[in-house]
This record gives C-alpha cells, structure tokens and sequence, in this order.
C-alpha cells in the first residue's frame, strides 16, 4: 500500500519545488519507489514546443527518474498567478476528479507519493470555494510545511500550522529553508516548535546555484543527503494512512 505526504509553503517561492525533488531523490537514491505529483502548475514554460510543468520537471531531473509529465501533474497553466484564476483567463475548468483520479494511478504504480501543493494552504486552486487545504483533505494526507528561516517565519510558519489543524489536517513536521546560520534563525525555529509542538524534521542552507526554470539545483542533493534524517523521514511516512493497491 503506497504512502503519501503533502508538502505545502508558508509563502511562494518558499522552496517547495526544492524540498520535494530533495526528498524523492532521497528515496529514490535509497531503493525506494517513490514519485512526486504536483496537482495544478501555474505558471508553466515552453520546452521544447510544449507547456510543461517546471516543479515537476525539476523533481525529476534532480532525482534522476523517468516518468511521463502528464502522470505527475493533473494540469499545467501557462499564466504564473492563482490556479483557479489561471484557469479562467484560459479557458479552462479544472476538475477535481481528473487530479484524484492521477494521483491514484501513481499510488498504485509506487510505493511513495510526494504531493507538492500550489502556494499555501488557502489557495484558491479549481475555484474559490475549492483551496488546497480541501485537496489535502480529499488525499486524505498528512502535511509536511516548507517555511523560511528569517524575519516573519514565526508568524506565517504558526498560522500555517494552526490552520491546518483548525482544518482538520495532521501536520507532520516542518522543513525550515534558507538557513544561513543567524542567531535569530535558530531562535525562530525553537519559538515555532515551542507554539505548534510540530518538530522541525529538517533545516536546509541557503543554496546557491538554484533555478527550477532552468533544471539547475547545484549542491541541493548533497545539501538533503546531509540535512534530512532519512530514519525520521521513513518512519513519518510509514506512520501515514496509505493510498491505492487496497
């Protein structure tokens, strides 16, 4: 029965894409099955003569695994702003059943699913009744919360946390990104499990050399090799519900 976890920012452009292709490349790099899903890309670029999804790309060029985009992510927008906006300004509409139905067919290919959500929790994503903490709730998954390390993270990381369990949602842990080594980074990080009581499974450096766009993510593999402890990770995941191969 395949596993699954849904990582979700405090912000954009928090590092989400970045702790998503860490994470599937650690278990994949440890003989694990495992796969990403991104739901709705907003924002999508031209590759070779197509609209493609950038997160998913990276995630898999950083992990070294092959897999049909169209597997891996429910639907991908060209214009770089609120899904269920995006989808309007393209004519689009978006079904919740075409996302549920791909994310099954990978929990019955694989043994993990990393699902990487669009934003934060409450992001309108197939219209503004629909956000992505009600996808999370129809996954049925636990969270894993990206969050950065300076100025304003203890404000944006707690409201995260207690709004997905005021939602109903179980918040896993958190994954702090950007760390640079400030005494009040580390203070952050000790207020911030000390008001959630959701421990910080991971503390990421600020990289260099990091371009989702462009497939470059420099150290990023070394940087999780080192940072992530793949025993907590593991047991995380194994204590989740499963998905798929019922």
């Amino acid at each position: 029965m395949a596993k699954g976890i849904f990582i979700v920012g405090t912000d954009t452009d928090v590092g989400k894409t970045v702790v998503t292709a860490g994470l599937v490349y650690l278990l994949r790099k440890n003989g694990y099955h495992a796969a990403s899903f991104k739901a709705v890309q907003s924002g999508g670029i031209q590759w070779e003569e197509k609209l493609v999804s950038s997160d998913a790309r990276f995630v898999k060029e950083v992990s070294q695994w092959e897999e049909v985009q169209e597997n891996i992510c429910g639907y991908c927008l060209k214009t770089p702003v609120s899904p269920h906006l995006a989808a309007r300004l393209e004519g689009l509409k978006l079904e919740k059943s075409v996302i549920l139905e791909k994310y099954q067919a990978l929990c019955n290919q694989y043994d993990y699913v990393i699902v990487e959500g669009s934003g934060g929790l409450i992001v309108p994503l197939i219209n503004p009744n629909y956000m992505v903490h009600h996808l999370v709730k129809d996954l049925d998954l636990p969270v894993v919360v990206v969050a950065r390390t300076g100025v304003g993270t203890i404000n944006h990381t707690v409201l995260t946390v207690k709004y997905g369990q005021h939602m109903g949602l179980e918040v896993k842990g958190i994954i702090m990104n950007g760390y640079t080594g400030k005494i009040a980074e580390k203070d952050n990080m000790q207020v911030i499990q000390d008001l959630t009581g959701v421990p910080v499974i991971g503390v990421i450096n600020r990289l260099q050399g990091i371009d989702v766009e462009k497939g470059a993510f420099g150290n990023l593999r070394e940087e999780f090799e080192r940072k992530i402890d793949m025993k907590v990770f593991l047991k995380m995941m194994k204590e989740t519900k499963g998905c798929g191969r019922k």
